[in-house]
């Protein structure tokens, strides 16, 4: 984990997520010893890209590290849709799964708005579906919202970091992370400015952010320039240099000279989304159980 400089200090995501999965493999661990079955995951990945295989398997090992039953499906970069859409009504069918991951990006091939409608909406541990994310825009929040939004508030509620009144800035309008994340930050009383590819005078309008998120998938675009002195940084990037290391869409040595806190690449942000992905996996069970 690289250290800060200046005044910034690190929203660690590594510890946090640690106390996440232990409050899950708790609850798990109870379940279990009243005699009741552990919750499911299945995870479904179409293709052979690398980065989508790296990330499904330390999901799937996570899951088993917490308790979690976890079935992985793995399907080749030729899938039909017809198949991938007869296994997702497979497992939608099955009890003993209370959570369906479908893995992004899908082959070029596929509809992802297909697919992704055709999972269970009370099977949808990303939050992704249609209905849920209709739920979260009227308030009514299903059990399980999407994993890195769901993360960074937990994350920031950990450090005790206000929200209510603060003005949040997201760079980023993807429904992955940057409209749900002004969606729940919106709840929590936040003013909330969205910006994307078209807004004007990016720098300025970041540095109006009492919390700035970073989800625009540019590496290191948000330098000290963008950051309002003692802002919080929430950086979603994750991008590969040149030689190899892995960077966010901050600049973290420029942007530490003015954040308050910020999350480094790796170790912030990513660890939190898997945390999350477990506690939404096990938010679905108990819902399957008191429906």
């Amino acid at each position: 984990m690289p250290a800060v400089s200046e005044g910034a200090r690190l929203l660690d995501g590594k510890s946090a997520s640690r106390a996440l999965l232990s409050q899950v493999s708790r609850a798990v661990a109870e379940l279990t010893a009243s005699g009741a079955p552990p919750p499911k995951l299945a995870v479904v990945l179409a293709g052979d890209d690398p980065a989508s295989q790296v990330y499904t398997a330390r999901k799937t090992k996570i899951a088993i590290e917490t308790g979690l039953l976890s079935e992985r499906l793995t399907f080749p970069a030729d899938v039909s849709e017809s198949v991938l859409l007869g296994e997702i009504e497979r497992l939608n069918a099955n009890p003993t799964v209370h959570g369906v991951l479908i893995q992004l990006p899908l082959p070029a091939h596929l509809s992802t708005a297909r697919i992704l409608a055709a999972v269970d909406p009370a099977k949808d541990v990303d939050g992704f579906h249609p209905l849920n994310l209709g739920r979260l825009l009227a308030g009514d929040l299903p059990p399980a919202l999407p994993c890195t939004p769901s993360g960074m508030m937990t994350l920031l509620n950990s450090y005790d970091i206000p929200l209510a009144g603060r003005h949040a800035v997201i760079v980023g309008r993807s429904t992955i992370v940057g409209k749900p994340m002004a969606l729940l930050l919106l709840h929590a009383n936040a003013t909330v400015t969205l910006c994307h590819s078209k807004t004007r005078d990016l720098p300025a309008v970041c540095r109006q952010a009492d919390i700035l998120v970073a989800a625009v998938g540019s590496a290191g675009l948000i330098t000290a320039d963008y950051v309002q002195p003692g802002a919080v940084v929430l950086d979603v990037g994750i991008n590969r240099s040149a030689d190899g290391r892995l960077t966010g869409d901050a600049d973290f040595e420029s942007a530490c000279r003015n954040a308050g806190w910020i999350t480094p690449v790796p170790g912030g942000v990513g660890p939190m989304t898997i945390a999350a992905l477990m506690a939404n996996t096990l938010a679905l069970y108990r819902a399957s159980r008191s429906s």
